[in-house]
């Protein structure tokens, strides 16, 4: 039974060092800032790591244009890429930590 306790606290210890990496994570991916696009770059918006709409470019031309309904979508089409980003390379970076195993809630 000896071993056993061990084994149970080198586990825990590994849990606490992979909590601890996943929140450093966490916090990093908050300050970055993720790019989206839509209509070959007449629209661009950027995103940080913790889904807040830093940016939005549009281009003059696009911005002129009588067709608002179009530059709503474009709008909508480039903040969705952007989060889509964001939320990829979180996931990515995330598997690198937990070894593939996704973690509720994370």
């Amino acid at each position: 039974m000896k071993g056993l306790g061990g084994g149970l606290q080198q586990m825990m210890r590994q849990a606490n060092q992979m909590q601890s990496r996943i929140k450093k994570l966490q916090e990093e991916l908050a300050t970055r800032e993720f790019e989206g696009s839509a209509g070959g770059g007449a629209v661009t918006a950027k995103v940080t790591g913790d889904n807040k709409v830093v940016a939005m470019i549009i281009k003059p031309d696009v911005a002129k244009s009588d067709d608002l309904e179009m530059l709503q979508d474009l709008i909508m089409v480039a903040v969705n890429d952007a989060l889509k980003t964001a939320k990829t390379t979180s996931d990515q970076e995330m598997s690198k930590i937990t070894g593939g195993v996704n973690f509720p809630g994370l």
